[in-house]
């Protein structure tokens, strides 16, 4: 053998290689290294020494292959949405700390939600993370089942998926005294658009309204900064409008972007706030007031939960609800004494 890999150089080794040494054939090889069932396992184990020995995969993915795990966990994640990204920095931590890896799947321009949870559930992600999933339940249930499912950032009412999120409700709730306390009493909401967690803010603004015997006004708008920015159309220049809750920071900077660049001053004239506590939101020149959502305790205890049921066997439904704490920054204040 040692003869035969030295005529092999320094070359890559193959599955050839693999079977030749192994005696078996070169499909069974490839059905023991892709984890496919039919092989007995103590082929399976001769197979895995062996291209472990040749080096044709590093020693941990070799053992993974034999015990037919790959201790990954897919994330779905939207590219452009910052809270996004820095919640998978949180995810990577924990996952790290546990042993296992993270596959990310991108929603983006054609790649749906749902076919990216597809392509995770292809790559042979043990368990999935779905990040603030748009996907309806009884859509998302028949794709996911069977596989270890934790919601991150949302309700999502399926009897073998669990939920780690904020108490979204509450967080707006603060926002809105927060306001009131003020001396606002023309106050705005300008929502995230369609979505779970969108009408799940929108219902939370027109209870703290209805809490406060305030008339709601809720302005169509979306998840980023044009979108905020053109909700602001359908405002007229004698609503009376003294401040503006939007659905997330991005939303929320955009509002400011527009009300500036039409010579309103924020917070002198309008109030504005934002949802997430984004990296942006702590920005000095943003300085916005916003409401954080435990971002690093979510993505612990989304990880955590993931890996109870692959480790430990758990199979009971768990739905974690977190605190959303209102952080008061620059961007609020006092309305002025004649609204505009």
């Amino acid at each position: 053998m040692a003869a035969e890999r030295a005529s092999r150089g320094q070359r890559r080794p193959t599955i050839l290689d693999i079977a030749n040494e192994a005696g078996v054939s070169k499909g069974l090889v490839s059905m023991v290294l892709s984890g496919a069932s039919g092989p007995s396992a103590a082929t399976a184990e001769r197979v895995v020494a062996i291209a472990e020995r040749l080096g044709y995969r590093t020693n941990r993915t070799a053992a993974l292959l034999a015990r037919r795990r790959t201790r990954l966990l897919g994330v779905t994640i939207i590219p452009s949405n910052i809270y996004h990204g820095e919640l998978i920095e949180d995810i990577q931590e924990a996952a790290d700390a546990a042993g296992y890896e993270l596959v990310l799947g991108s929603i983006a321009g054609s790649r749906d939600e749902l076919r990216t949870i597809e392509m995770l559930i292809d790559f042979r992600c043990e368990a999935l993370l779905l990040v603030g999933p748009t996907v309806a339940a009884h859509k998302l249930a028949p794709i996911i089942a069977d596989v270890p499912t934790v919601c991150v950032g949302r309700v999502l009412d399926l009897p073998d998926v669990d939920v780690v999120r904020s108490d979204d409700s509450k967080g707006m709730g603060a926002v809105a005294d927060h306001l009131v306390s003020l001396g606002h009493r023309r106050i705005a909401h300008v929502d995230g658009g369609p979505g779970v967690i969108a009408d799940g803010r929108r219902r939370a603004y027109r209870a703290a309204m209805k809490r406060h015997q305030l008339e709601p006004l809720v302005l169509r708008g979306g998840l980023t900064e044009r979108l905020g920015a053109l909700a602001l159309d359908a405002l007229g220049e004698s609503s009376g409008i003294t401040a503006i809750m939007a659905f997330n920071d991005r939303t929320a900077i955009g509002i400011v972007d527009r009300l500036e660049r039409q010579n309103v001053t924020v917070p002198g004239e309008i109030s504005v706030t934002g949802f997430d506590d984004s990296i942006l939101a702590r920005h000095s020149r943003i300085d916005l007031t916003t409401v954080n959502q435990a971002p690093e305790e979510q993505a612990r205890m989304a990880v955590a939960a993931a890996i109870e049921r692959l480790d430990a066997g758990r199979t009971e439904r768990r739905e974690i609800v977190l605190p959303a704490n209102l952080i008061v920054r620059g961007s609020t204040s006092s309305p002025p004494s004649q609204a505009l």
